[in-house]
């Protein structure tokens, strides 16, 4: 006979984490569809991270006290469980990023010259209070250097941004600069990029910028895209 106690953690643990789901998904159709400000999404969303967090409590209580009695009802626990852990998950990693990261989110390979924007809706420069950080919290942040010819370098380098889904703003060879919009994936927030390829002694040198449109902190995301789209760009040019 299911244990009453176990039957009512699992019951509220369940309703708990679809919760924390439909809240998480209210938050990004209000922001992607309905037009809601980003902080507003992000308080709905910080809502479901919460049930999410009380799911998972409420379900490890009845998973205690399943073990001490073993008289059934484990199914609704675990279930509540499974239901809880991936908003809980969501939002814990993007707190832990907000507090491992510096409060920057615009990141250039070059912190000296870095590109700079033409196209986007807002331009402007790096800010130079930025490289310090910069530098010391992304130290793999820097130039690509490619042993091919700067036409061949900013096809590829057009290419994979066009393979990546981003929208592109400019392409222009003379200047050797594509600029281009990339999202995030849940959200869809606008990040703003600048790839700018100029010719060396032995090749090509690829310089990019990425840069946040909303917020004032990014939680690394510039930076990871930095080092993806470089990375690929590498094994693409040398193959």
């Amino acid at each position: 006979m299911p244990d009453t106690l176990v039957r009512r953690l699992g019951y509220l643990s369940i309703v708990l984490g679809v919760a924390s789901i439909a809240l998480l998904a209210v938050s990004v159709w209000g922001f992607r569809a309905g037009g809601w400000p980003w902080p507003q999404a992000y308080d709905i969303a910080g809502w479901g991270a919460w049930a999410a967090g009380a799911g998972i409590i409420a379900a490890l209580a009845g998973l205690v006290v399943w073990l001490r009695r073993r008289r059934g009802g484990a199914g609704a626990v675990l279930l509540g469980l499974i239901l809880s852990l991936p908003v809980a998950g969501l939002g814990s990693a993007f707190e832990i990023a907000a507090r491992t990261t510096p409060p920057i989110n615009d990141i250039s390979t070059d912190t000296e010259d870095p590109p700079v924007f033409w196209s986007t809706a807002t331009p402007s420069d790096y800010p130079a209070k930025n490289a310090k950080q910069q530098r010391a919290a992304y130290p793999d942040v820097r130039p690509l250097d490619l042993p091919v010819s700067a036409d061949e370098a900013f096809a590829a380098a057009l290419a994979l941004v066009e393979e990546r889904g981003w929208e592109v703003l400019s392409a222009d060879p003379v200047e050797s600069q594509i600029e281009a919009i990339a999202r995030s994936s849940l959200f869809g927030f606008e990040d703003e990029v600048a790839i700018r390829v100029t010719e060396t002694d032995t090749g090509a040198r690829i310089d990019m910028r990425s840069r946040s449109r909303l917020g004032q902190i990014d939680r690394g995301a510039n930076a990871r895209r930095i080092e993806a789209y470089l990375g690929d760009l590498d094994t693409r040019a040398r193959t």
